[in-house]
């Protein structure tokens, strides 16, 4: 499978408008209706986007969703002008989060106006959407957020792309108590194998930061029919902690890359292992 066709294959699924305002205008719908509103972050980067509560109360631990890859191409060859999500799954899950305070980060360039969008540049959505200043800003956004609410301690959940974010994310701090992923890519060497495309040179790997995550608690959740970040990507992952240390992999029956995470998200999936 071509590169460009493995994201326009993600960037296809949900609603039918391609314009960046539509997008805007659905994930605005869907916070405004959970009581939850857009906030702007700027960073030293770039300014990025988060839904937050309305009315955000002081909590010990924040929970922090992180948003996929989104519209990173429109064809197999044309790479998007625009990377906010069509169907934007980390923010539906940040919204049905069960308990305690939660919000939701976009990735750089994601929902934002136009002069907003400095250095918005397309590699920072295709080979380089993992670079090191990506994670940085990444990193920058959540201590702000972190402040918002008073956290002494996080827990990071990223969807797809959003998970290697999240992991990077945690190797470069020491007040992640939590770490969990969705259909995350975690090696995305391996996952260039698997789909038989070049590798993101541009981008850090969560793989080959391990020993920085090796006391970090993790919950990998992959999907059994997910043919765009298989359970091979997470193994491949989760095989370089040594072998009494390795994170949990936890298979879901019948589930893709978008079937069925949102509407199945609970407890059951953030409860601690016994």
């Amino acid at each position: 499978m071509q590169l460009a066709l493995v994201f326009l294959l993600l960037g296809l699924a949900g609603c039918a408008d391609l314009s960046p305002q539509s997008r805007w205008q659905h994930a605005d719908q869907l916070a405004d209706k959970a009581g939850w509103q857009k906030l702007r972050i700027p960073t030293d980067k770039f300014i990025l986007s988060a839904y937050v509560p309305k009315n955000s109360a002081q909590a010990d631990t924040l929970t922090v969703y992180i948003e996929g890859d989104g519209l990173a191409w429109l064809t197999r060859s044309q790479a998007s002008n625009d990377p906010t999500p069509r169907n934007p799954i980390a923010l539906e899950l940040a919204l049905r989060h069960p308990q305690g305070m939660a919000v939701y980060l976009a990735r750089p360039c994601q929902y934002v106006e136009a002069s907003d969008a400095i250095n918005c540049r397309q590699t920072y959505w295709t080979g380089g959407r993992f670079a090191p200043e990506v994670v940085e800003t990444s990193n920058q956004a959540i201590s702000a957020l972190k402040q918002r609410v008073g956290a002494d301690k996080l827990v990071l959940i990223g969807y797809s792309g959003g998970g290697a974010i999240a992991a990077l994310v945690a190797a470069r701090r020491n007040d992640v108590v939590r770490l969990i992923t969705v259909a995350g890519n975690l090696d995305h060497r391996a996952w260039a194998r698997m789909h038989h495309v070049p590798a993101l040179e541009d981008s850090l790997n969560p793989v080959d930061e391990w020993q920085s995550l090796i006391d970090v608690p993790q919950r990998h959740f992959v999907g059994e029919r997910d043919e765009i970040v298989s359970l091979d990507v997470a193994d491949s992952y989760a095989s370089r902690f040594p072998s009494d240390r390795r994170p949990e992999v936890i298979t879901i029956p019948d589930f893709d890359h978008v079937c069925c995470w949102v509407e199945n998200w609970g407890s059951t999936w953030l409860k601690e292992r016994d």
